[in-house]
């Protein structure tokens, strides 16, 4: 094999290496399973592999990268809109338990702190599909709100506005569990 048949492949992987984590992880949200993140996250790498000049110009790649999955995600969601988005909490990516997200204080610190966790991720259940998602993006993945405009496409006043209502919604649905973060 010739060794300039490499050097796409090199390209590639030095480019999309430091984002990779993010956006599996954001594949993962968005899908809510391994086996469909997993898909998910092979069907952008092929999409961005031949798109590997625009990468190369791109200076946030990071933003574009995501604003690629999310599409990507959406169309997929149209083509088989009879089954509900589901984007999983903080609690349930693979390989990390609420138990181990629990800390090192005392171990009944530690249980009600647990158990606090899971409450959230009940309550964050019980948001809308917009809502949910702008929490995960902002609050918990620590995306800009310009960077989430990108992302989704909607204007920065919209995200600001389904953010503070997003918000406003689960300490609403918190007081009723009587849940204090």
């Amino acid at each position: 094999m010739d060794p300039k048949d490499h050097q796409p492949l090199d390209g590639f992987d030095q480019l999309l290496r430091p984002h990779m984590e993010r956006l599996y992880r954001l594949a993962w949200r968005l899908c809510g399973n391994k086996s469909e993140a997993e898909d998910l996250f092979q069907d952008v790498l092929t999409k961005i592999y031949v798109r590997l000049d625009d990468l190369a110009d791109i200076s946030e790649p990071a933003t574009w990268l995501c604003r690629v999955m999310y599409n990507h995600f959406v169309d997929d969601r149209r083509k088989y809109s009879r089954q509900r988005m589901v984007i999983v909490s903080e609690a349930a990516l693979p390989e990390q338990s609420v138990e181990s997200l629990a800390g090192s204080d005392s171990p009944s610190d530690n249980a009600e702190r647990a158990d606090r966790l899971l409450r959230l991720g009940d309550a964050l259940a019980q948001l809308s599909d917009e809502h949910h998602e702008v929490i995960q993006f902002h609050d918990i993945e620590g995306y800009k709100l310009k960077e989430i405009q990108e992302i989704t496409g909607d204007p920065v006043g919209t995200v600001k506005s389904r953010l503070h209502r997003a918000r406003a919604r689960l300490r609403e649905i918190l007081a009723n569990d009587g849940t204090f973060f």
